[in-house]
């Protein structure tokens, strides 16, 4: 974390474009107590240095005396949007510089999210129980997580009982890994309301709750489609591959419609249906080559899996050139990050390797999958400290600021949140001291990101 966030509060942080905001501006101790002689300007951080003639303009002075309880407060309507420096003076020395953000009239309406859609527990193949993941990702400073076990549904529904009893500041979403008979590729089901997998008799999420509804949906409103017999799954898989003609000789159709299959149930569900690390190596790349492309022409999904839970180049690197080369190509893909993560402590070396930072109008279910789904979203590589963005200039752009200047004060006070929950779910703290973070969290936002 910057130093001067050590030393300086600014909010808001992110404010709309052409509305007068009130920014204040608090030391966080008396070691940076402000002088007597403060002073303070202002620059466009896209438009040049005030040292150059032809950028002199890229300063505004402002009157913004020493108040009374030793904080600055100064009115700035913002221009354009893009990031701007504060900085600070005593006489003619600078001696901190903070920024801010101003946002254009969409991203005004939205809040910056972080989170991972593609998890496992022990209840598939991951270390920890559903409720201790969900309060480890917290304590990383995540706001939303989704469960996706393994052929499993039912154990993203445990996760949201386990913290049913408060208000929560970690919002938790159903989901599974969808793994169907006649293909290898891994389907991710991020906030579904009914499962997938649990379609079929012989899963696992059907299997180890003797098929019981409440175990197949999110809740008693939901309406799951019936159970598949194989026949009538042949049938669809049939109907399926018969709407593609064109599917060239090399690529498996078969495999095709079946991740067809399982991404239109998904989307009838409610959730985000994301195709996941295609140059996985298992044992080689986890889906050919041909298959990969066609479905990226296809794009029968809802979200690419840009970046995913390995460290190893190839993964990572090459998904992100092929989303930059689909892009050269006209084919925008809504993306994500995920940790896939297998252990939620520092004893798994990929336990935060990637994330998704979604703009979404409030932290919940069905706005995150329509954020995604609309494009508002960046991934974050994190596996080393010097982090990489990936998606479009303008979200990478406004997603920079945030992980240098919001995300490192966001994530520290999260992290006391997730303690609150690991205690909550263990039994040594109660539901109204969880429900008073909660609360504590969702005022964090209001601080710190100005919506119209």
């Amino acid at each position: 974390m910057k130093q001067t966030l050590y030393d300086y509060d600014v909010f808001p942080m992110v404010f709309p474009v052409g509305e007068p905001t009130e920014i204040t501006v608090r030391p966080l101790g008396a070691h940076a107590a402000f002088p007597a002689d403060v002073r303070v300007t202002l620059h466009r951080l896209d438009s040049g240095s005030p040292r150059h003639e032809f950028s002199a303009w890229n300063k505004v002075d402002f009157d913004a005396p020493l108040c009374e309880d030793g904080r600055l407060r100064f009115t700035f309507r913002a221009e354009a949007e893009c990031e701007y420096f504060i900085r600070i003076w005593s006489g003619d020395r600078r001696f901190a510089q903070l920024s801010v953000y101003a946002v254009g009239d969409d991203l005004a309406e939205r809040i910056p999210l972080k989170g991972d859609l593609h998890m496992h527990t022990c209840r598939s193949d991951g270390r920890e129980d559903p409720g201790i993941v969900c309060a480890n990702y917290r304590m990383r400073g995540y706001d939303f997580c989704v469960i996706t076990d393994h052929h499993r549904y039912y154990p993203s529904l445990e996760a949201i009982a386990d913290y049913a009893g408060a208000k929560c500041p970690l919002n938790i979403l159903p989901g599974e890994e969808v793994h169907l008979r006649g293909t290898d590729v891994h389907i991710v089901n991020a906030g579904g309301t009914f499962s997938v997998n649990g379609l079929f008799p012989w899963s696992a999420n059907f299997t180890e709750t003797d098929g019981a509804l409440d175990k197949r949906r999110m809740n008693d409103s939901v309406n799951p489609p019936a159970v598949l017999t194989e026949e009538r799954y042949e049938e669809e898989l049939r109907a399926i591959e018969a709407e593609y003609p064109d599917c060239p000789a090399d690529v498996n159709l078969r495999w095709f419609s079946v991740c067809v299959f399982a991404l239109r149930k998904i989307r009838e569900g409610g959730g985000l249906g994301v195709y996941a690390h295609p140059y996985w190596i298992a044992d080689m790349w986890h889906v050919p080559e041909p298959l990969n492309r066609y479905m990226l022409e296809k794009h029968p999904f809802d979200a690419f899996e840009v970046l995913g839970g390995e460290n190893y180049y190839e993964q990572n690197g090459f998904q992100t050139a092929v989303y930059y080369d689909e892009y050269r190509q006209g084919r925008i893909h809504p993306i994500v990050g995920s940790t896939d993560t297998h252990g939620s402590t520092e004893h798994n070396r990929n336990a935060d390797i990637c994330s998704t930072i979604v703009f979404a109008r409030e932290n919940e279910r069905s706005e995150i999958v329509d954020s995604i789904k609309n494009r508002y979203s960046v991934a974050v590589d994190s596996i080393s400290k010097e982090y990489r963005l990936v998606g479009e200039f303008r979200f990478q752009k406004y997603a920079s600021f945030l992980m240098e200047n919001y995300f490192p004060i966001h994530d520290r006070a999260a992290s006391v949140d997730g303690e609150i929950m690991r205690r909550y779910y263990l039994g040594e703290e109660s539901a109204d001291t969880l429900s008073s973070f909660a609360d504590r969290a969702e005022a964090f936002i209001r601080k710190y990101i100005r919506t119209k």
